[in-house]
């Protein structure tokens, strides 16, 4: 299990338990809704390694990137909006399509199986 730390350079003041790591579907997201009513889309991909990135897209705008198509695009993890299909980067957030845009990253932990999302979002 890899657990990827997006915010390390940020302290995590607050971190949400998301849900159990045995309730994550591979290759797929959920939505989990963070203090302050902010969203984030965490995703467990094939390898079992975590992200979680904003769940706004940004050219939508609407709360959807959880239920977006993910892959890779030249070894990048990658989520596809399903509303207009921009390919945003897992890892950073950024657009692929359009580096003008980006969804927030969140660090992504694992307590005794359960995943946890830092409350503290990281534009970068």
């Amino acid at each position: 299990m890899t657990v990827i730390d997006q915010a390390s350079s940020q302290t995590a003041t607050q971190w949400t338990p998301a849900c159990p790591l045995s309730e994550l579907i591979p290759g797929r997201g959920v939505a989990v809704l963070l203090p302050g009513f902010a969203q984030a889309a965490l995703f467990r991909m094939p390898d079992d390694t975590l992200y979680a990135v904003g769940n706004i897209d940004p050219f939508g705008p609407a709360a959807v990137i959880s239920r977006g198509l993910v892959g890779d695009r030249a070894g990048e993890p990658v989520v596809a909006s399903p509303l207009l299909k921009q390919v945003f980067s897992l890892r950073t957030g950024v657009c692929l399509d359009d580096d003008r845009a980006q969804l927030g990253t969140f660090a992504v932990r694992l307590i005794d199986g359960v995943v946890e999302i830092a409350g503290d979002e990281s534009h970068r």
